[in-house]
């Protein structure tokens, strides 16, 4: 496994490096940036900058505000656990533009070996290391070695999905809140715990008869730390809706200045640039979606990790606005990889692969030389 994520890694790496040369070297506009960066600072570019500012001088007090009184971009759109882990490499003398990308690089070959380890006894060796391959030439792979916190994400959430597909319910606990300080999303592990104590206390199961206290404990811990960051924004700025005023910041260049409504963003921007036919398409989505998770072959990789991988795809329609970050978000639901049909026809895991690999410089040019991912 650490071999296929280092073949990975060099591989994009060439990539990023090239990149970088020949605009550089044209005298182009890289990113973001303003004059020309060096290749570390290519690597935290666009979100980064906020993850910078946050390990060195920590979160503002004052909200930014424009000149019509709306929040806009700031570092409380972005959670601790990452910068902080990086300000602790930066102690040692490491710039973040070095701390940042190597931390991200460290959890990524993490997330890969994990990924394996939940799916080889679940999909078999085969299916498990096709994921593997498949996770580590995705499109956006690119993102594991950049100071984004998708890594560390990944990471946690990986082992809180193969710890509660287990039933190691307590083991949950300490990875699902550093899950849910690292980037949004945990939430969908709280609703997992919690339908697997639903259905297993319907049902009479023994295990979780036994295991209901440690479910109800790291349920409802997750649960409560998913919904706690905008409290601690709100009482550090004295802007009550401090977090979600921001997150909508980004929301502006798609939608306008508009009221967070759960469950409505996919409908509101299909509908605002196809109308009906947009809304018909969440609807087919949804549904593709739900066929997929439900597909009888699917049943070998265990309702824990199905649920999981359910309860993030409903995460993400209740509040996610989809833009060019999609696909960079869609990277928990990597486990799906393991669709043992994948793994069992030659020619779509090769053409898979092939695929990924080849738009893997499209992905770079696109969604981080052209605009943020």
């Amino acid at each position: 496994m650490i071999g296929i994520y280092a073949a990975s890694r060099l591989f994009t790496t060439a990539l990023l490096a090239i990149t970088y040369l020949v605009v550089t070297a044209a005298h182009g506009q890289v990113g973001d940036s303003i004059g020309t960066p060096a290749f570390p600072d290519f690597l935290t570019m666009w979100d980064s900058r906020f993850y910078r500012e946050i390990a060195v001088s920590g979160y503002p007090a004052r909200l930014p505000l424009d000149a019509a009184g709306n929040v806009t971009e700031n570092p409380w759109a972005f959670l601790p656990v990452y910068p902080l882990l990086v300000r602790g490499l930066m102690v040692t003398g490491l710039d973040f533009s070095i701390a940042g990308p190597a931390l991200s690089l460290l959890f990524g070959a993490g997330s890969a070996v994990v990924l394996y380890w939940m799916l080889e006894p679940r999909v078999g060796s085969h299916s498990a290391l096709w994921a593997a391959r498949l996770f580590c030439f995705a499109p956006l792979s690119f993102v594991l070695q950049t100071g984004y916190a998708e890594s560390l994400f990944l990471f946690l959430f990986l082992v809180s999905v193969w710890m509660l597909a287990q039933q190691h319910y307590w083991l949950v606990l300490p990875f699902g809140l550093l899950a849910a300080f690292t980037r949004p999303g945990a939430l969908a592990l709280a609703a997992a715990v919690g339908i697997q104590l639903i259905v297993g206390l319907v049902r009479r199961d023994p295990v979780i008869a036994r295991t209901r206290l440690a479910m109800i404990v790291s349920g409802g811990a997750i649960l409560l730390a998913g919904f706690s960051w905008p409290v601690i924004a709100a009482l550090v700025t004295g802007y009550r809706s401090a977090y979600f005023d921001t997150e909508l910041a980004w929301w502006t260049g798609y939608v306008g200045r508009i009221h967070f409504v759960p469950m409505t963003p996919w409908f509101l921007l299909a509908s605002r640039y196809l109308g009906w036919a947009g809304v018909m398409l969440v609807v087919g989505l949804v549904v593709a979606f739900l066929w997929w998770l439900t597909r009888p072959r699917m049943r070998a990789f265990g309702t824990g990790v199905l649920t999981t991988l359910g309860a993030y795809g409903a995460y993400l329609v209740a509040v996610f606005l989809p833009q060019q970050s999609l696909f960079r978000v869609l990277l928990p639901l990597s486990p799906l990889l393991g669709d043992p049909a994948i793994a069992r026809s030659p020619a779509l895991r090769r053409g898979l692969l092939a695929a990924s690999i080849a738009l893997q410089p499209v992905a770079i040019v696109l969604l981080w030389l052209v605009i943020a991912p």
